[in-house]
């Protein structure tokens, strides 16, 4: 049976820290097209009372609070398909070194894109362990005893024949720096067997400790000891201290993710396209402003032949209502540009290939500059409060524009199809506690028995609803979900997330013709 196309673009809201809000894209183009274009809108609802404007919020201040990561998707492939496709990172390792033909660079490379695959299919085990668990019976307890075996078994063959290959591939004679990289990526190897097995463990908590689900526990966490003594018998520093801090553990192993990972990083590079029709405008205001100038100069010297002081005060005049004009003229195109242009543009691109595989823009607006659509506006037809809160002076509507159109024919393909791309998006709420109120109170309450007066604990918190408009433009069709969710805030940070309207998608449309 063929497996069914993966979604055009799926989305994951979440809060990723007290003073983080997440927004993970993955942008999967079908290949149907040459280009796929995707809009992605961000209408941010915020009490009066937290004091956001574009004056005391403005623009340069937002896209300071914007971490955004884009890269590629990991690859897809199963443990066994590690072992055994042609085309599996490991097989050209191996494969590379038998030849010799292969770079140093590229036997890096080809490391750690097996790291990020093999993370991606322990990831995706713990993940089903996870889910398996919430309705345990016979089924389940079958697939999750397979499941489990297998990945424990899968697991270490895939570390044995890597390490197999380091050992071999330090006969030669590589640089230092391949020979430490390759070292590193064994020790994250190690530490992602450690990290989903220990997860997988800890998820499996609620069922059973008897039977197959204690031998299932048993088989993960000898491979998680296993691992453990492999990196005490090298002489590793990541080892988890039960009495200490482990904040050599926690160093080393932020900076082996991101040292395996950063193959999968593309670049934005900025490009100052609204700057360029900017200037434009700018300099048709100060044309037309002395276009005036000198259309007055030119009435005085017919009006008055000689030079007097009728003539010096016309050209004073002129001349300041032609600096008048010009400012004017140019805050009108200024107001014009952020209404139809876009603030920033960047490309994306390869920093392997130095090939650009699509541009990305960005957009924010305030306030009455804002118009939410309908769609949007009904999400949050939930209650009184809001109902009352729309169009009225209460809050503050803000919206983050992020349009990202990809070259289909310049992405990577894999045995799977195109890959994809995925775009995190990180907003920093700190701006929007600034002028919080304190967190708690203490509110006076009386005993109805003896009428005593106590004090009673009130949090103070300010709810910030976000709607999400995501819409898909390939092959002559328009596809558009909409989603919306809550943001609990005081002022140490944010309390928690509801989420009040799942995704829901429309089916797919025409693109409709520009009027």
């Amino acid at each position: 049976m063929s497996q069914a196309p993966a979604p055009l673009l799926q989305n994951r809201l979440d809060v990723h820290d007290r003073k983080q809000f997440e927004i993970k894209l993955e942008y999967q183009p079908s290949g149907a097209d040459d280009e796929t274009r995707y809009l992605v809108e961000t209408y941010v609802f915020l009490p009066a009372s937290l004091n956001i404007d574009a004056e005391t919020y403005p623009r340069a201040s937002f896209y300071a609070d914007i971490h955004n990561y884009v890269r590629f998707k990991t690859p897809v492939m199963s443990l066994e398909e590690m072992l055994t496709a042609d085309g599996s990172p490991l097989a050209r390792l191996e494969a590379g070194l038998l030849t010799g033909l292969v770079s140093e660079s590229d036997l890096v490379y080809q490391s750690k894109l097996l790291s990020c695959i093999f993370r991606g299919a322990l990831r995706r085990f713990a993940n089903g362990v996870d889910e398996q668990c919430e309705g345990p019976g016979e089924v389940v307890c079958s697939r999750l005893e397979t499941d489990a075996r297998a990945a424990a078994s899968g697991a270490r063959r895939v570390l044995e024949r890597f390490r197999i290959w380091a050992r071999s591939a330090n006969r030669y004679r590589l640089q230092e720096k391949t020979r430490a990289s390759i070292r590193l990526v064994d020790e994250y190897l190690s530490l992602t067997v450690e990290q989903f097995f220990r997860k997988a463990v800890a998820d499996m908590d609620a069922l059973p400790r008897s039977g197959v689900y204690i031998e299932l526990r048993k088989e993960l966490m000898d491979e998680v000891l296993r691992e453990e003594q492999y990196r005490k018998d090298n002489q590793l520093r990541s080892v988890i201290s039960p009495t200490g801090d482990n904040e050599e553990y926690m160093h080393r192993f932020g900076f082996l993710k991101k040292f395996c990972m950063n193959i999968l990083f593309l670049s934005a590079r900025r490009a100052q396209k609204r700057q360029g029709w900017e200037e434009v405008l700018f300099a048709l205001a100060a044309g037309v402003a002395m276009s005036f100038a000198t259309a007055v100069a030119f009435w005085a010297q017919v009006r008055f032949t000689q030079a007097s002081l009728n003539f010096f005060l016309i050209m004073v005049v002129g001349y300041m209502m032609k600096d008048r004009i010009k400012e004017g003229m140019r805050r009108m195109f200024s107001q014009v540009a952020a209404r139809h242009l876009y603030d920033r543009t960047a490309r994306i691109v390869d920093p392997v290939t130095e090939r650009c595989l699509g541009t990305c823009e960005e957009k924010v607006d305030y306030g009455r500059a804002v118009r939410v659509p309908e769609e949007v506006a009904a999400l949050r037809s939930l209650d009184d409060f809001i109902t009352v809160s729309q169009g009225e002076l209460t809050e503050t509507v803000l919206r983050y524009q992020k349009q990202v159109v990809l070259d289909v024919e310049l992405l990577p393909r894999t045995e799977r199809g195109v890959s994809g791309i995925t775009d995190i998006i990180r907003l920093n709420v700190e701006r929007f506690l600034r002028d919080m109120d304190e967190p708690e109170y203490a509110l006076e309450y009386v005993d109805l028995e003896d009428f005593s007066v106590g004090r009673v604990r009130g949090a103070k918190s300010y709810q910030v609803d976000m709607a999400f408009r995501f819409i898909v433009q390939e092959a002559g069709q328009e596809r558009t979900s909409l989603q919306l969710v809550r943001l609990v805030l005081d002022r140490n940070g944010i309390k928690r997330m509801l989420r009040l309207y799942p995704e829901q998608p429309h089916r797919p449309e025409p693109l409709r013709s520009a009027a």
